[in-house]
């Protein structure tokens, strides 16, 4: 921290800010390989939580880049710096009481532990979408893996950089041979135990 700032203790508080959208907040962490559909599920999730009155916000990967984290690269250097920075934002968003969604591919255990860290453990969901290298491959939606093979991407993930799968998350999630509707599902299950979903 630097000597030349101090941190202001506001009058409303975080409970109080919960209080007013009628739910506790989280940090809800997906995290898998690029194309394992972490962005579809969290826009899907939303979606669902949002019709049941609940605040939320999504932080995806390539909207994060293009903005705040346009400077960063995908150096493990950089990319650890980028999900400091995207926790950073989450635990703002906590304390305002919204539901936050992060996508992310994350491959780094330690980067996640240390999300886990800044926003706390008790706030944070970690979700892993865990889909094959040859599954993402095979869909490739934003064809980094084919310009990975030729050499033209460093640093990608499942290619030329490694990707470090949960210990122990909340919650695995398998899209292959299962349909979407039935992983969204699947995470909505967990939510109700810690969010009350019942508002239509």
């Amino acid at each position: 921290m630097s000597l030349n700032t101090v941190k202001h203790n506001y009058k409303t508080t975080k409970i109080q800010r919960e209080a007013l959208h009628g739910h506790k907040s989280y940090l809800i962490w997906f995290t898998g390989l690029s194309g394992s559909g972490k962005s579809t599920l969290a826009n899907l999730v939303e979606t669902a939580l949002h019709k049941k009155g609940i605040s939320t916000y999504i932080l995806d990967g390539d909207n994060i880049r293009q903005g705040i984290n346009k400077d960063l690269s995908f150096a493990p250097q950089d990319r650890s710096e980028n999900i400091r920075r995207i926790a950073e934002i989450s635990n703002l968003m906590l304390e305002a009481g919204v539901v936050t969604l992060a996508a992310f591919v994350s491959p780094y255990i330690n980067d996640r532990e240390g999300v886990k860290h800044i926003v706390g453990a008790d706030n944070f969901i970690e979700i892993y979408v865990n889909t094959s290298l040859e599954e993402c491959e095979r869909r490739d939606v934003k064809g980094l893996y084919k310009k990975a093979r030729k050499g033209e991407i460093k640093n990608m993930t499942g290619v030329s950089s490694p990707y470090e799968a949960p210990i122990n998350p909340d919650l695995v999630v398998l899209t292959e041979g299962q349909s979407v509707e039935k992983n969204v599902d699947q995470i909505l299950k967990l939510l109700s135990q810690k969010i009350n979903l019942n508002n239509e």
